[in-house]
């Protein structure tokens, strides 16, 4: 029997990773993968059987586990973000939310027949959307900058305010459902209790970082251990009152001042991906198929009241006021994937409401994974085509991802934004984005290759991406993990001065790449050449000044950085693409210190050259006057 429980939890662990592996390869939401997972696994060949294999067990593992993934939203929650992502991204998790859940709670309860509890629970878990499936769904589609950014920060923002409404549901549900306790009193309790519990848990645990009382490597287990006493504590104080604790400690460290939950976040959104992986599966494989085929028609029209007026009712109502056209709201009103959240804290709520026999609490989960499945395969598959018709899609990508916020690079930045082409700077150094920002440069702070900037990190209109930092173990993690996400040919990196000495340790595809600006265009060369007086400058060239006459005014140490064309494209310099600079392009280079003195030298040069043939062709015109007057005399007869 051990040996069995074991041989199970390695294989959820290893499809769990084959089943993000296959959404990653294919830029699908893991979700699907997930679920086909389950679903094979569980009801469809009777391998897996959670109930059987982990017993008593199963529901403290389900109950720790969403209570990591909702701590881990309300961290995402700050409330200074949200007014910073426009007026309709409020509008979408305030009134938005509140339109859908007003929707789909009388949808459930006339069409399904769903007690009136648990059709409002059942509402306000199916507002939430989440970027787990939205990202994959934008990079796929590729919508207008805008609007990706609203659906983004909507799917971000609505994870913890979804999972808040539907806590607090709940609890309303499970405190009426024990006739043996004083409803007013144990509500009051419960909400005291997780509000309370959860702003003292959440400020103490603040302070512990701000103050650095734990050592840098203890600081994330430390705040996940203390996450998870928090939420035993809350429940054995009141029966069922963890997750609002947790849910209220996180998005009070997300808006507490001067603390830095960077690290945390990344930390917790790596286990919240291993936690999502191994619970959807078990969750898949708990599903009674049977139980969805009996919603029948009835769910399915559920589904439609979803998709077809809860949604486009938000997207219009929440459109009041907001500078968006007709057809970006009819993008908007297509797009809303439900994701894991709904799918774990729906299973989690009808256990523990099946336990305190309620009648109907089984129909839930049935119901969320059907408007799962639909919301997710029907948008993924038709999301990219409506986008097209209604001509709302971003166009070619012929912006810029630089890691690596220098002074070069934020000078390269603005030139290139001064040509309406989007750039984007990421850096681990703050002083690097702090200077960056103060330019109104859109930046991204931190690992661009890290999971939080796969939700976070709008990528919108960015087609390449040029590796410009001196972190040089980092370097290649970034390089190839765009690689897969752009293409080889679209990412491009510094030399590495290092790189023939540590060729043995550098894939070939990698040292392939290094090729940005020409060969032997290092980081330091390019840093120490700022330092010494180097400037970026913009030179049309032309049939009159070709780039011949270009290196000729600048030498051969003027270094070409990108160049662009009467249509709009942006080319990158590289010794693997080598440019041969056609006329009628601005060519934007780097002039070091030589080169611009040259160029002052060349300059006099062309001018005292330019006098020289002013004053050649002035001397023959002279001449030939002269001549022309004498002809002319002698040829003028004598009276």
């Amino acid at each position: 029997m051990v040996e069995h429980i074991t041989g199970m939890l390695a294989l959820i662990g290893v499809l769990s990773l084959l089943c993000q592996w296959i959404g990653w390869k294919l830029h699908l939401p893991a979700i699907l993968p997930l679920l086909l997972c389950g679903l094979l696994l569980g009801p469809g060949l009777g391998i897996l059987n959670p109930d059987a294999i982990f017993g008593d067990l199963l529901f403290p593992i389900i109950s720790l586990g969403v209570a990591v993934i909702l701590f881990e939203g309300a961290l995402t929650l700050n409330f200074k973000e949200i007014k910073d992502h426009g007026r309709m991204v409020t509008h979408l998790v305030t009134a938005g939310a509140f339109i859908t859940w007003a929707c789909i709670t009388p949808a459930a309860h006339f069409l399904l027949g769903f007690d009136w509890k648990i059709a409002m629970l059942l509402g306000a878990l199916v507002v939430v959307t989440g970027p787990t499936v939205i990202v994959p769904m934008l990079r796929t589609v590729n919508p207008k900058s805008n609007l990706a950014s609203i659906l983004r920060w909507e799917g971000i923002v609505i994870d913890p305010i979804g999972a808040l409404l539907a806590v607090l549901v709940f609890e309303f549900i499970a405190v009426t459902a024990d006739p043996t306790s004083h409803i007013l009193h144990a509500l009051t309790l419960t909400l005291t209790l997780g509000f309370g519990l959860g702003i003292v848990a959440g400020y103490l645990t603040g302070l512990t970082i701000r103050k650095n009382l734990f050592p840098h490597y203890l600081r994330n287990t430390a705040v996940l251990t203390i996450m998870l006493g928090v939420f035993v504590a809350s429940n054995i104080l009141q029966e069922e009152s963890g997750l609002l604790t947790v849910t209220v400690m996180g998005i009070w460290l997300a808006n507490m001042r001067g603390v830095d939950i960077a690290e945390i976040l990344e930390f917790k959104e790596t286990l919240t991906v291993l936690l999502i992986s191994a619970l959807f599966i078990l969750l898949a494989a708990r599903l009674d198929s049977g139980a969805m085929l009996d919603l029948g028609l009835e769910g399915l029209a559920v589904l439609f009241v979803a998709m077809f007026i809860a949604r486009p009712l938000s997207i219009w109502v929440s459109g009041i006021g907001t500078n968006l056209s007709s057809k970006d709201k009819w993008f908007l009103s297509w797009v809303a994937p439900r994701g894991i959240v709904a799918a774990a804290i729906s299973s989690l709520f009808a256990i523990k409401l099946e336990s305190v026999g309620l009648e109907g609490a089984s129909s839930i989960v049935p119901l969320v994974f059907l408007i799962i499945i639909g919301t997710v395969v029907i948008q993924s598959l038709t999301a990219g085509p409506w986008a097209k018709f209604l001509g709302v899609k971003e166009g070619s990508n012929q912006g810029l991802l630089m890691f690596g916020a220098s002074k070069f690079s934020r000078e390269l930045a603005l030139i290139l934004m001064s040509k309406n082409i989007k750039v984007r700077l990421a850096d681990n150094n703050w002083d690097s984005i702090r200077k960056a920002r103060m330019a109104n440069i859109p930046v991204y702070f931190g690992n661009p290759a890290s999971e939080h900037a796969t939700n976070y990190m709008n990528l919108s209109g960015i087609g390449r991406v040029l590796v410009m930092s001196p972190y040089r173990q980092l370097n290649p993690l970034v390089t190839f993990h765009f690689q897969d996400l752009f293409g080889i040919e679209k990412v491009y990196g510094l030399t590495n001065p290092d790189s023939s000495s540590a060729r043995h340790q550098l894939s070939e595809s990698y040292l392939k790449r290094l090729c940005l600006f020409g060969e032997n265009i290092s980081y330091a060369k390019v840093a120490s050449l700022m330092a010494k007086g180097a400037i970026l400058k913009i030179t049309n060239i032309t049939e009159n000044f070709t780039f011949e006459r270009f290196k000729q005014r600048y030498g051969e140490t003027a270094i070409p950085l990108v160049y662009l064309t009467k249509e709009g494209d942006v080319n990158i310099v590289s010794s693997v693409d080598n440019s041969d600079f056609p006329d009628g392009i601005e060519l934007i280079s780097l002039l070091p210190q030589e080169a611009q003195e040259q160029a002052v030298i060349q300059r006099a040069l062309d001018e005292e050259m330019d006098r020289q043939t002013k004053a050649k062709i002035k001397m023959e015109e002279a001449e030939k006057r002269i001549t022309d007057k004498i002809h002319n005399k002698e040829n003028t007869p004598t009276k």
